[in-house]
């Protein structure tokens, strides 16, 4: 019985496990973001964030234990550098996850794990992306407006400058 046990063991042995989650992180660390399952997001999550606090502080042996979980020094240049440099003033909940719907071929709900300082599409102020419509939207916006009314207006004054030249015209022929 596992009564007690909040271990995820995600169906693998623990080598395999601990592989596939120091592998992870790398990606993780790497891209700033990756798609996976929700389960393995979850013990990602747990995995990681505990490494996020100690790279807070920047001590040689802050370095070597998470060395020792990640085993890649290009992990631990990134993690010591940049990420620390935006995440140092965060209290905790360094990783974001946001559910994508499920997997087509086996219905496993999937999911993506991001860092919550890197994604600048919800950190910006402004419109995500530009809204699109399929037809065309009815002339009612104030610049139309305007350029119809100068559209009338240079076509007053040209109505009238032809006037008046008619005009002139006609009182040369009468004399």
């Amino acid at each position: 019985m596992r009564h007690g046990k909040k271990h995820n063991h995600l169906g693998r042995k623990k080598g395999h496990r601990t592989a596939l989650l120091k592998n992870m992180a790398n990606a993780l660390i790497e891209h700033k973001r990756i798609s996976t399952t929700l389960a393995k997001a979850k013990a990602l999550r747990v995995f990681v964030e505990p490494l996020i606090t100690k790279c807070k502080t920047n001590t040689m042996h802050s370095r070597r234990i998470v060395f020792s979980y990640l085993q890649s020094k290009d992990s631990i240049k990134e993690l010591f550098g940049p990420i620390s440099g935006k995440i140092g003033e965060r209290p905790g909940g360094y990783l974001r996850i946001l559910k994508t719907g499920f997997r087509k071929g086996d219905a496993a709900e999937m999911c993506i794990i991001e860092f919550v300082d890197y994604n600048e599409g919800m950190l910006s102020d402004g419109p995500k992306r530009k809204k699109t419509r399929r037809r065309k939207k009815k002339s009612s916006g104030t610049a139309e407006a305007a350029a119809t009314a100068a559209v009338v207006e240079t076509a007053d004054e040209v109505v009238e400058d032809v006037s008046e030249e008619v005009a002139e015209a006609s009182n040369e022929e009468e004399e």
